[in-house]
């Protein structure tokens, strides 16, 4: 179950149960994407606009397919000397309440393997010849009961990778109807919980820091920093991969430039 609720001095006054890992030097990174759009501007955000949006940010099915295997995927092949071979997909789950559209959250078990007790979309690996669609679809249902025939899969995120499981992530953008009713595996999930896509974007929630680690990564900036993206929001704190796809959702959504659009992925020196 949930442990202590502390976090680092750097995120004082905010209360969590994840444990952050250290990294080699941290440094504060910048400010929101958003931070220059007018607050009110950052409500609102229903379903037909997050559909539109979409769109002219060519992540909607509509207008581009499902993209290949990420980049990133292959710079770190090279810099670890090892493929990445496991392949996921996560389902970003959204639906309208009261004009503002809401994400589908888990917070992981404290019993698994990787990623113990961290926020996470629905999700997990690929089995034999499954699309990404598909094992979005079937994790959704086996991790939090959602019902793959209430989901209208429309788009998509940027592929990634996670370096702690050594899996390309396929983020799969699904609508629902409304609100779901919605019950944890408890093998897999600690806590199912929701959040607003206008919350997310609120003055207070966002907060980028620049981490480098002594063995140089793919991805990273001339003096060897890469971004680390967290969401403060009520009990919980939103990191790692999973706040990587929401800052690219919000950015569409808010049409403001991604900050990982033009990261260059290329050979480094090997890393562990």
């Amino acid at each position: 179950m949930t442990a202590g609720l502390e976090g680092p001095e750097r995120f004082a006054g905010h209360r969590y149960p994840q444990v952050l890992p250290v990294p080699d030097h941290v440094v504060p990174g910048n400010l929101a994407p958003w931070a220059h759009v007018d607050p009110q501007q950052r409500r609102g955000l229903d379903l037909s606009l997050v559909e539109q949006r979409l769109r002219l940010a060519e992540r909607h099915l509509d207008v581009a397919a499902l993209p290949g295997e990420p980049e990133e995927m292959i710079a770190l092949a090279t810099a670890r000397h090892r493929p990445v071979t496991r392949r996921s997909a996560v389902l970003v789950a959204l639906f309208e309440d009261e004009g503002e559209t809401h994400v589908v959250l888990t917070r992981r078990a404290y019993t698994l393997r990787n990623h113990r007790g961290e926020v996470a979309l629905p999700g997990g690996l690929s089995e034999a010849n499954e699309d990404p669609v598909a094992t979005a679809l079937r994790e959704a249902r086996e991790e939090v009961g959602l019902d793959e025939r209430s989901v209208a899969v429309v788009g998509w995120l940027s592929p990634l990778v996670s370096v702690a499981s050594n899996s390309a992530i396929w983020p799969v953008i699904g609508l629902l109807g409304g609100r779901p009713n919605l019950v944890g595996d408890p093998a897999e999930v600690d806590r199912v919980f929701t959040v607003a896509l206008a919350d997310l974007v609120a003055e207070g929630s966002f907060l980028e820091e620049r981490w480098r680690r002594a063995h140089r990564r793919p991805g990273v900036d001339e003096a060897g920093y890469f971004p680390m993206y967290f969401y403060r929001v009520p009990g919980d704190l939103i990191w790692g991969a999973t706040a990587r796809v929401l800052t690219e959702l919000l950015c569409g959504v808010l049409r403001v430039e991604w900050p990982d659009a033009h990261r260059v992925w290329g050979q480094v020196s090997p890393v562990d």
